[in-house]
């Protein structure tokens, strides 16, 4: 007999991983893995929590495991097609609803959506909102069309977009908040062979050229799409901060600034664009 006591006390990872997975497999809540932990669990059970355990051992994320990942108080469905959402994003969403605090209606375009945990966030906590999202991968956008669907439902639509970049954009729209979490490693970043990264797609990771191309596009591009005194707001790397303000300010942002997240990085810079 095999109880959740047993492979709590047993697994080779670490205890709260242990837990995810242990509730992952038995449908159970945290709570359970308390009140039940000395019931005598199914072999297939074991087998698939053992399965699931080595290949966490062998470095696959467990939001890939379970195939989900809570972002911004919402639970995502999250697969290897897409880039798991990361706590240090929840700065870009809370930036932006900073920026159309004041303006009902506002029209916020999300660049680069992947699982659309950004673009969703928004909507979900301004329904009044109209929210565009952009991506090139079908795969990713078939994800964040059903995270849609199922965090929003019909009350709060976003219009997804397959494209490259704002390629097939109606270039008449105009957007009072423009975000991105844009591919901001460079290509040789030890990082991209280490740990989660090995995981997920690199090109939602890197340019693979010096991690700063993708943001240039975007920089470039934006005040076209910007209304009057619309701001554009950017997450990048660790120590892309000075590179991104600069950045900004030569394309003719005002105000521009970088936000550190809980970690006291640098981690999120935009300004407004006045025409």
């Amino acid at each position: 007999m095999t109880t959740a006591a047993d492979l709590l006390r047993t697994s080779p990872l670490p205890a709260l991983e242990t837990r995810v997975l242990l509730m992952h497999v038995l449908g159970w809540r945290r709570t359970e893995l308390i009140t039940r932990d000395h019931e005598s669990l199914d072999a297939k059970a074991v087998e698939r929590f053992e399965a699931l355990a080595q290949r966490r051992l062998n470095g696959e994320p467990i939001a890939q495991l379970t195939g989900k990942r809570e972002f911004f108080g919402l639970e995502f469905e999250v697969s290897p097609d897409v880039l798991i959402p990361r706590p240090e994003t929840e700065l870009l969403v809370e930036t932006a609803l900073e920026a159309i605090a004041d303006t009902p209606n506002a029209r916020v375009l999300d660049l680069g959506t992947g699982t659309g945990a950004i673009a969703i966030s928004i909507a979900h906590a301004r329904p009044d909102a109209g929210v565009w999202a952009i991506d090139r991968s079908p795969a990713a956008l078939d994800i964040a069309r059903r995270n849609a669907r199922n965090l929003l439902g019909a009350a709060h639509a976003v219009t997804f977009i397959e494209s490259d970049w704002t390629a097939k954009l109606d270039p008449s729209l105009r957007f009072e908040v423009i975000v991105s979490n844009p591919p901001y490693i460079a290509k040789d970043d030890p990082h991209l062979t280490q740990g989660d990264l090995r995981f997920e797609p690199r090109g939602a990771l890197t340019d693979d050229a010096d991690g700063l191309s993708a943001i240039r596009i975007i920089i470039d591009t934006a005040p076209l799409l910007l209304a009057p005194g619309g701001a554009l707001w950017i997450e990048h790397g660790y120590d892309q901060a000075d590179a991104v303000r600069h950045l900004l300010t030569a394309r003719g942002f005002t105000g521009v600034r970088s936000i550190r997240d809980l970690a006291g990085i640098e981690r999120t810079s935009g300004g407004a664009f006045i025409g």
